[in-house]
């Protein structure tokens, strides 16, 4: 049976000249991309039950660590439009988990805050959601979890100036 990571991780010699000193950047960027689509779509199955996405879990992660925040600062924080950040927000507001208000000091604002009905739901299968979360990472030591967490926050760090 053939490797489905070994696509992401090769690179042809055709790549590798065009690459130079890059080729690796470039590995690094295809198995970046493919792990986080395959993460998405691991999280997307976890929270079809509850009829949300991971676009929709990542907005109300944002929403609860940031108190409330302004659809723009949503945006930037998920690194996507304000318009599609909107349309996210209409969507956990229809399914009564999100609030979308005015501002007091500026009514063309607009602020996300998290309703208390849709905290009970969101807070109870976090523990399931760890523990799974841990599974997927299980390959790795705490220790090599650790690195990966400092390399991928210099990562972001670096890509978020770009």
């Amino acid at each position: 049976m053939q490797d489905p990571i070994k696509p992401f991780a090769d690179i042809t010699d055709e790549e590798s000249r065009a690459a130079g000193s890059a080729a690796d950047a470039v590995r690094c960027f295809r198995l970046i991309s493919y792990t986080g689509q395959r993460l998405r779509y691991l999280y997307d199955q976890r929270l079809r039950e509850e009829g949300l996405t991971s676009q929709q879990g990542f907005l109300l992660t944002v929403v609860r660590m940031r108190g409330r925040p302004t659809l723009g600062e949503v945006a930037a924080a998920m690194s996507t439009t304000h318009q599609n950040a909107k349309q996210v927000a209409s969507a956990l507001e229809r399914k009564g988990m999100l609030k979308i208000v005015s501002d007091d000091r500026d009514a063309r604002v607009r602020r996300l805050e998290a309703t208390e009905a849709g905290q009970p739901g969101w807070e109870n299968r976090n523990a399931e959601d760890y523990a799974a979360i841990a599974g997927w990472f299980a390959a790795l030591s705490g220790d090599e979890q650790q690195v990966l967490v400092e390399l991928l926050s210099r990562l972001a760090r670096t890509v978020r100036g770009a």
